[in-house]
């Protein structure tokens, strides 16, 4: 199951799909909270059985798209978590995974404008599979940490270059408003019977630059839950980026930026893809 978040006439909706072709709206099963409402309080057997046809169709030529959570309680990001993005960087391979946060607002939804702020043009393309936590809870085993997961989407965990290094701290570079992306969709980990598997592919224009494999985690999914939730409680609806993979534009030479009409292209072959156009600060269409 696919499932995700539109806005059609000022409405929100909580929408949902068997292979990303024909949405519906199935928001009355989901209820006021949400997706993240219902990931939290309904079991994913009973999500997965949804009797789709019984809900109304949503013409995506009509609506827009949001991140599949709109507003989660956490946005965790691990840096640095593939060896080869780690050596691109001149970096060393920590002994404990390395995170900061993003905050909402920084990220838009599938085919919504990607904005360049008009403080500097060093905006980069990370490309990264996430995860969306559908049980929560505090000290969770890493061997039964799968089980706490909705299921898995992609994200364009962009970075303003410039910005990040103004000090050891990444966090202004991160966290300029919607200079990210992710979604469409959260695919239910049912449909994932092997996330190590998992290939996280970023395209620019066409061009691939990057590609990884959650196999090639420094951490993998397990030990990055079960060592977030040993500090934070982990909530359902709550987002963690696993990383990004090699071939960010920073370290071409020479760097290489996301320029105003380039198209950005994230997927997971077979799964779940997410493109958005850039635009400058001045020209935001929205």
């Amino acid at each position: 199951m696919r499932l995700g978040t539109m806005t059609l006439d000022g409405r929100q909706l909580t929408v949902a799909s068997v292979d990303g072709t024909i949405i519906h709206d199935i928001s009355q099963f989901a209820g006021a909270e949400g997706l993240s409402g219902l990931i939290g309080s309904v079991e994913l057997s009973d999500i997965v059985r949804i009797d789709l046809p019984s809900y109304p169709i949503v013409d995506p030529q009509q609506a827009d798209w949001l991140p599949p959570v709109s507003k989660p309680n956490k946005i965790l990001c691990v840096g640095l978590n593939y060896s080869t993005h780690a050596a691109e960087v001149l970096a060393d391979v920590s002994e404990h995974p390395t995170l900061f946060t993003r905050f909402p607002s920084t990220f838009v939804g599938h085919e919504q404008p990607l904005i360049r702020p008009r403080v500097s043009d060093t905006l980069d393309w990370e490309g990264e599979i996430a995860v969306v936590i559908g049980t929560g809870g505090r000290n969770i085993d890493a061997e039964g940490a799968l089980e706490h997961i909705a299921g898995y989407t992609v994200m364009g965990e962009n970075s303003i270059r410039e910005w990040q290094l103004h000090s050891k701290q990444a966090t202004a570079g991160k966290n300029f408003d919607r200079s990210g992306s992710w979604g469409p969709w959260i695919i239910t980990r049912d449909e994932v019977p092997d996330p190590a598997a998992l290939e996280i592919v970023t395209e620019l224009n066409g061009e691939r630059v990057q590609r990884g494999k959650l196999a090639d985690l420094v951490f993998d999914i397990g030990s990055i839950v079960a060592y977030i939730s040993t500090f934070t409680e982990l909530s359902p609806g709550d987002v963690i980026a696993t990383g990004t993979p090699a071939g960010i534009g920073h370290r071409q030479n020479p760097p290489r930026y996301l320029s105003p009409g380039d198209i950005l292209t994230i997927r997971i072959p077979g799964f779940v893809e997410l493109s958005n156009q850039v635009f400058d600060d001045a020209e935001d269409p929205s």
